[in-house]
Formats: structure tokens, sequence, C-alpha cells
């Protein structure tokens, strides 16, 4: 059984949960992290959730998301999902910015999550578990901050306002 950690506002932890009954139209705050992978090429490997996700199934997002386990540090969950989803080595993975959102699908479960946001690099690409990733691609990453800035709701929203940040802290991230 999979738990998340539950936080405070100021990212304190305040209990766990068991992830299958976590996230609903009422998700209390949780612990999580967010991933951008970069190949060689300066591409940023962008995934579609898979269809059978509780929350924003078959929803194109950044290359991995989920959640710190009980006693795991965060850059850890971030290579440990990077495994388990893509099964892919990732390194010089490191956290960029710190990130906090709350978004409901449409279906109105919610994503409620403290979420630093990481990079990290690969010369492979992945071979995916169907059971987390629907689908898969390589895009440019000036391409990628054209089509959520004349696109909106593309990706994920946690991506596309992540992506928007990261941009900031470096315009010159990868171009």
């Amino acid at each position: 059984m999979e738990q998340v950690i539950l936080v405070d506002e100021n990212n304190n932890e305040i209990g766990t949960a068991d992830k299958k009954t976590v996230h609903t139209t009422t998700t209390p705050l949780h612990r999580a992290f967010s991933l951008f992978i970069f190949n060689e090429k300066k591409q940023l490997l962008v995934t579609k959730r898979a269809a059978k996700k509780k929350t924003f199934p078959s929803v194109w997002t950044n290359s991995v998301c989920g959640h710190v386990s009980p006693g795991e540090e965060t850059i850890d969950a971030a290579i440990r999902r990077s495994q388990e989803e893509l099964h892919m080595e990732v390194g010089h993975v490191h956290e960029v910015s710190p990130y906090r959102y709350r978004f409901a699908d449409k279906n109105g479960i919610v994503e409620n999550e403290i979420c630093p946001i990481f990079i990290g690099f690969t010369h492979v690409g992945p071979i995916v578990n169907k059971n987390e990733v629907e689908d898969w691609k390589w895009i440019d990453w000036k391409e990628f901050i054209q089509i959520i800035q004349e696109q909106p709701g593309t990706y994920s929203p946690w991506s596309e306002e992540e992506a928007i940040i990261l941009q900031r802290i470096n315009p010159e991230l990868l171009g």
C-alpha cells in the first residue's frame, strides 16, 4: 500500500495517508515532485498519463510526476519514479524551484501538492510502464514553451506553470 506524506502549507509533515484514498474532490495537501527530463539534443521528454490514472487521465504532462514516500528524500523519489514509470537512468537530477499547486481535473478529482520542480538529463529513451504512461515523445524546449503559451491546456496545468517558472528562472534553459 503506497503512502503519501500529508503536509501543512509550510511543508511540515502532519501525517500519512493511503495514496488510493487521498485523491478526491477534497484532496488534502501532500508532498510530491515534478521532473523535467532532457536528452542530449536538449529536447524535453513529455508523457501522456495512462487512461486509468485516477487524476488527469490521458493528459499530456512533463516527464515524471509522483509522490514522496515516508522517510524518502524528494530527489530520491524523482529518481525512483523515473525507473518505475520510464525504466530510465536519469543523471544530474537537481531541484530548480519550489512549487505549490491545486488543480481539479474534468471529473472534479483534485491534485493538491507541494511539488518542487526538478530537472534531469539522460542519453536513453524510455521503456514506459503502461500502467503509468500511455504515450511519450521528445519535444524541443522552445516548441514546448511556444505551445503552452499559444495553446494553454494542451498539457497538464502544473506542467505548464512549472515550464513558465523554469523559463523565467533560466531563459536560456537548454536553448
